[in-house]
């Protein structure tokens, strides 16, 4: 008598793995706020305010409520990686999300006390490429397959 074991494979869609992609990186961006030589002026960061000196990779102003910001972002995208349904949401919502802290940041003057991200033009303008960026690919892979009928 011979067994046939069938292995499982989950298969996961492409808006899975997209979220994933993004989770990962906003992930890595959050871990890298804290890194001293990739950070700049570490010594300054301060837990939220526009004070906080501290400059991912010299160029994006962050502060700790910043890189806690970018490491739950992370986490949810790669929660995306359960259900197609919510990467979709992860990356709708967080483009919207990220759409309304450019614009905020554009409004809000940098040396104000409502910037308590705190947000640089560097910072506004990557928010910018990735609220298009994540409500694009959340509408482009979030879109169902459609199935061909046999006639």
């Amino acid at each position: 008598m011979t067994t046939h074991t069938e292995s499982t494979r989950t298969h996961r869609s492409r808006i899975q793995m997209v979220s994933a992609v993004f989770g990962a990186v906003f992930l890595l961006v959050g871990i890298l706020g804290f890194v001293p030589g990739i950070t700049k002026d570490l010594d300054t960061i301060m837990f939220a305010g526009h004070h906080s000196h501290a400059a991912l990779l010299g160029i994006f102003q962050v502060s700790v409520l910043h890189n806690i910001v970018h490491l739950l972002f992370g986490v949810v995208g790669l929660l995306g990686l359960r259900s197609r349904g919510l990467a979709k949401t992860y990356l709708v919502v967080g483009g919207i999300v990220y759409g309304v802290l450019w614009i905020y940041g554009l409004v809000v003057p940098m040396e104000s006390m409502g910037n308590f991200v705190p947000l640089n033009t560097a910072d506004n303008w990557l928010h910018f490429v990735l609220a298009v960026a994540m409500v694009t690919t959340g509408i482009v892979f979030g879109r169902k397959a459609r199935t061909v009928s046999q006639r």
